[in-house]
């Protein structure tokens, strides 16, 4: 079993900035990929900003030059530096990883439950 938290969600005033962080626990042989998606209400899950095990990342053109993905292979954690925050950040975000877990031969996709940011005066 892997899992998945969130953590550093919360309210923020526009402009301002928030990091969230994600770990992931459990069986966990290695981990490829991860990410940050993201779901405001009304609309479909997107890609926020990815990054692969060797540190290669890839962002959402409207989060480009403002959120940074970055990760720490040693702790099984990647983060969210998000700067210039602006109300249409508003969503609940989500972490994701591929992972392969012990006595597996494939990777698997797992996701966190999610924590919630909402950009407001």
């Amino acid at each position: 079993q892997v899992q998945l938290v969130e953590s550093g969600g919360g309210l923020v005033q526009p402009g301002g900035s928030l990091r969230l962080s994600c770990l992931a626990s459990g069986s966990i042989f290695r981990i490829y990929a991860m990410g940050w998606y993201r779901q405001a209400p009304g609309k479909q899950r997107e890609l926020v900003a990815t990054i692969t095990g060797a540190g290669s990342t890839n962002y959402a053109d409207s989060v480009k030059g403002r959120f940074t993905i970055s990760r720490d292979n040693a702790k099984n954690t990647v983060y969210l530096q998000m700067n210039s925050l602006n109300p249409e950040d508003t969503a609940v975000y989500y972490c994701n990883a591929e992972v392969l877990r012990y006595g597996s031969i494939s990777r698997q996709n797992y996701w966190g439950q999610g924590t919630q940011v909402t950009v407001s005066s």
